[in-house]
């Protein structure tokens, strides 16, 4: 059985991915951020495909063994590097690197890919394009890395930014069984992070299509159309599942009346806001505050 790449690098990650209490949705992925002095990785075939992102300001030499090849070229700041699983390969840096590491599991990467966006994707076509610069994919990589330590550790939030990231990705390297889906790709990382700030800051008060819309420069319908690609849920649907998530969190404060938190959470009243926590939940928000 071959390594895991987290079994082989020299260094221990500054943060993981996999410490955050997330919902299964972002199983197949792990992100890890590394500052590592100068050094090496043997030379080994790997289980999961793992994607290097260049934080690193400054360029600098790095050494990579692919297979039979020895590359050995000048790393830029926001150049992704893909090695697929079962291809072997070793690094040695010249310099202190700042690297994110997302690896991810095949087998649910390509169920994603084609069942979540309806796009192809194979080992063969990971392997066409080993390094490119792309600062939109880098960057939903560093949105994700933040989710790590804002919203309070919002497992919601990680979710959908670990869904922007996969989707972008996918997009460089899958087959698109639908032309329209190319339109996705001008919906850049920075678009998401916008509105989903927007939603983080708002979720409290009353929130609408034409508002998240607005935060993305786009009509409603291309909107909610390309929200619900990346995120796996409608508008209003995210919107109300942060909405359950943060009143989970306060409901821990048995100080706090229902219908206090009900308002706080942007619910019309208590019984809205026990109808949309049973619907999520399983159970009533008194319930849920009598098992804590």
């Amino acid at each position: 059985m071959p390594p895991r790449y987290q079994d082989i690098y020299p260094e221990s990650p500054l943060q993981r991915s996999d410490q955050l209490n997330r919902p299964s949705a972002t199983e197949l992925l792990t992100l890890e951020y590394f500052e590592a002095e100068p050094g090496e990785m043997p030379y080994e075939v790997f289980a999961q495909h793992h994607i290097l992102l260049n934080l690193q300001d400054e360029p600098h030499r790095v050494e990579n063994w692919r297979d039979e090849e020895h590359r050995d070229f000048t790393y830029y700041k926001n150049e992704i590097i893909v090695t697929p699983a079962g291809v072997k390969s070793g690094w040695k840096w010249h310099a202190k690197s700042k690297v994110i590491v997302i690896t991810l599991e095949p087998d649910k990467l390509e169920r994603f890919a084609q069942s979540e966006l309806g796009i192809l994707l194979t080992d063969t076509q990971l392997k066409n394009i080993p390094q490119f610069i792309d600062e939109d994919i880098v960057q939903a990589g560093v949105m994700l890395q933040d989710a790590l330590n804002s919203q309070l550790g919002s497992a919601v939030m990680f979710e959908s930014y670990a869904r922007i990231f996969l989707t972008k990705l996918i997009q460089k390297y899958g087959i698109e069984r639908d032309e329209d889906l190319a339109f996705t790709k001008n919906f850049t990382s920075k678009h998401y992070k916008r509105v989903l700030d927007y939603i983080a800051a708002n979720y409290g008060k009353d929130i609408n299509l034409e508002d998240m819309a607005k935060q993305a420069a786009l009509s409603t319908s291309h909107f909610a159309r390309l929200f619900k690609d990346a995120i796996g849920k409608s508008p209003h649907q995210f919107v109300m599942s942060y909405r359950v998530e943060q009143a989970k969190k306060q409901l821990r404060d048995v100080s706090l009346p229902m219908i206090d938190i009900a308002l706080n959470c942007g619910f019309a009243d208590q019984a809205h806001f026990s109808r949309v926590f049973k619907q999520i939940e399983g159970k009533t928000p008194k319930q849920f505050r009598a098992q804590q």
